[in-house]
């Protein structure tokens, strides 16, 4: 067990596949103790990666049901890519592979954060070791809205 009382590694090894928890009511939902998560319109959820030891955001992605199965199943991050519409286990060509150390939903479950241990250097397809690099500059006077490098 880490500080935190989470058992790392603890994923399936089993072939009975996990089951989520029933979408019945307001109180089990925010309040039980069943993971039900809650997939958007096109079966999305969203899916905040950050550094387990810093806290720092990594990226933001997203998940199918299938893929946050296979991500419990796996113990690495397994997403669903939007662009090029088709499952994306995370550093499968890149070397840049997301551990899971814990995830975390919020409230109503219709989002995540994983606490990842991020290899191969980076997590940014831009070779940077986050895709958040750049802030939002807002100009005193109005007009047009720059980004600063981080």
């Amino acid at each position: 067990m880490d500080t935190e009382g989470y058992v790392q590694g603890s994923f399936m090894t089993h072939s009975a596949p996990y089951q989520f928890g029933p979408r019945d009511s307001k109180q089990s939902i925010e309040e039980g103790s069943a993971f039900a998560p809650k997939f958007d319109e096109n079966g999305l959820i969203a899916a905040m990666a950050v550094d387990a030891d810093t806290g720092k955001p990594l990226m933001l992605a997203y998940m199918n049901e299938a893929t946050l199965r296979e991500t419990l199943t796996c113990g690495k991050a397994v997403y669903w890519s939007r662009s090029r519409n088709q499952r994306w286990l995370k550093g499968e060509t890149s070397g840049e592979v997301q551990h899971i150390v814990e995830i975390l939903t919020d409230c109503d479950q219709d989002a995540l954060i994983l606490r990842v241990r991020q290899m191969g250097g980076g997590c940014c397809h831009t070779h940077r070791s986050t895709c958040f690099y750049r802030r939002v500059s807002i100009p005193a006077e109005g007009g047009l809205v720059g980004l600063d490098k981080v």
